[in-house]
C-alpha cells in the first residue's frame, strides 16, 4: 500500500493511493497514519480490505491538495552517516567499521513539496537524497539482519538537508548541522514492505535546478537496511513510528571541487527513490 497524509500543515487526513493512482480517503477507517496504525495488524488488514473493495473508499480530489509527511507523531529519527561506498570515497572518508549514528528531531520533518529554509548565515547548505525506513514492530537486541527487516513497516523518500559548516566546522557532533527547521522533507508516501521486493535494489536520484546531481543505488550501501535495524536495536529500542534515514549516495555539494555548489535561496531541488515517490522543494531564506 501507498499511505499518505493530505491537507494543510497540522490538519492532514490519512489517505491511500490506489493501484490506479487514485487518491482515496482513509479518515473513515483510521484516525491517522502513525505508530498506532503501524503496530496494529488488524487495522492494517482493514485498510487493505477497504482498498481492495471497489467503491469502499471515497475518492479525494488531488488538485491543489497539499501532501504532508506520510507519518504523524514520529518517535525519533536515527540517521546513518557515510553509508555508501561512493559517498565515502567522494568525501575522502574511510569506510566506517560500524555505522555512524546521529539524530534528527521529529520537528525537522515537513512534507515532500514544502519549502526548505536556508538557515540564517548559512553558506554551505547541502542536499542528500535518502531511503527512509519506518519501523513497525518494537525492536530490541535483534540477532540477525533478517530479523531487522521483519521489524520494518515500510519505506519512504527522505531529504536529509544538511548545513556543512554547522555540521563539520563548528565543533561538537554533527547534529547542529542536521536539525535546522525544514531539514527533513519526507514522503510523499509510506510504502508498505509488501510493495518493495528488495530494499537493496532501489535507485536514488536528485536534481538541483534541473541538473542531475545524485544518481545512486541502495546496492552500494555499506550497511544494508536489515543490518542497520539489527545494529541499532543493540544501542536503543526502536518503536513503531521511528524513522531511520539510511544514508546518501555520491553527488552531494560537499563532494564537489571548489567552488562547491551549495544551495541558495531560490534554488529548486527535486529527488526520488524508485517506487517511493518524488519530492520538489523551493528554497527560501529563513
Amino acid at each position: 500500500m501507498k499511505l499518505l497524509r493530505v491537507g494543510t500543515a497540522g490538519a492532514e487526513r490519512p489517505a491511500l493511493l490506489d493501484e490506479d493512482g487514485t487518491l482515496r480517503d482513509l479518515s473513515g477507517i483510521v484516525t491517522d497514519i502513525d505508530s498506532t496504525l503501524l503496530a496494529d495488524e488488524s487495522a492494517l488488514a482493514r485498510v487493505r480490505a477497504a482498498a481492495a473493495a471497489p467503491g469502499e473508499l471515497p475518492e479525494l480530489d488531488a488538485e491543489g491538495l497539499r501532501v504532508g509527511p506520510p507519518l504523524a507523531r514520529i518517535g525519533k529519527i536515527v540517521c546513518i552517516g557515510l553509508n555508501y561506498h561512493d559517498h565515502a570515497a567522494e568525501t575522502g572518508a574511510e569506510i566506517p567499521a560500524e555505522p555512524i549514528l546521529f539524530f534528527k528531531a521529529p520537528d525537522t520533518v515537513v512534507g515532500p513539496d514544502d519549502t526548505v529554509l536556508v538557515p540564517r548565515g548559512s553558506v554551505k547548505t547541502d542536499w542528500e537524497v535518502e531511503l527512509a525506513v519506518v519501523i513497525g514492530r518494537t525492536a530490541r537486541y535483534l540477532e540477525s539482519a533478517e530479523e531487522g527487516l521483519a521489524h520494518v513497516a515500510g519505506y519512504a523518500t527522505a531529504h536529509d538537508v544538511s548545513e556543512r559548516e554547522f555540521q563539520i566546522e563548528r565543533g561538537g557532533t554533527w547534529d547542529k548541522g542536521k536539525n535546522c527547521e525544514t531539514f527533513n522533507p519526507l514522503g510523499p508516501w509510506l510504502v508498505t514492505v509488501d510493495e518493495i521486493a528488495d530494499p537493496q535494489a532501489l535507485s536514488l536520484k536528485l536534481w538541483v535546478n534541473g541538473e542531475l546531481k545524485q544518481d545512486g543505488t541502495t546496492a552500494d550501501q555499506i550497511f544494508p537496511v536489515g543490518e542497520v535495524v539489527r545494529y541499532l536495536s543493540h544501542f536503543m529500542t526502536l518503536y513503531p513510528g521511528d524513522v531511520i534515514n539510511t544514508g546518501t549516495p555520491a553527488g552531494v555539494a560537499l563532494g564537489h571541487p571548489e567552488p562547491k555548489p551549495y544551495l541558495r535561496a531560490g534554488d529548486v531541488v527535486e529527488l526520488e527513490v524508485a517506487g517511493l515517490g518524488r519530492q520538489r522543494q523551493e528554497l527560501k531564506g529563513a
